[in-house]
């Protein structure tokens, strides 16, 4: 586990790495998911966030739903569409 991130506003970034020798693709293929479920549900626990200011990145979008409240995801997706309306900015990378 390789965490990084900024302490100072609380945004911390896990990467889990596969272990020495392993095969990386069959590790993420057997283990993202239940690492990142583990991750996000200790996040959700103390009422952190998945997504930092500016959204989530294409892996996470399928997730967050899950992990935001109805009303915070349709604001995110009001300033997204209020600040770039041709969804020309990372287009499916910040909200789905």
């Amino acid at each position: 586990m390789v965490d990084f991130g900024h302490l100072g506003d609380g945004n911390l970034h896990y990467n889990v790495q596969s272990p020495e020798g392993a095969n990386g693709k069959a590790f993420l293929r057997d283990f993202e998911d239940r690492v990142n479920t583990l991750v996000f549900d200790q996040v959700a626990k103390f009422d952190g966030s998945i997504s930092a200011e500016h959204g989530v990145g294409e892996l996470k979008v399928g997730k967050l739903p899950l992990y935001k409240d109805p009303t915070a995801l349709a604001m995110m997706r009001a300033v997204k569409t209020a600040l770039d309306p041709q969804n020309l900015m990372n287009p499916g990378r910040v909200l789905g």
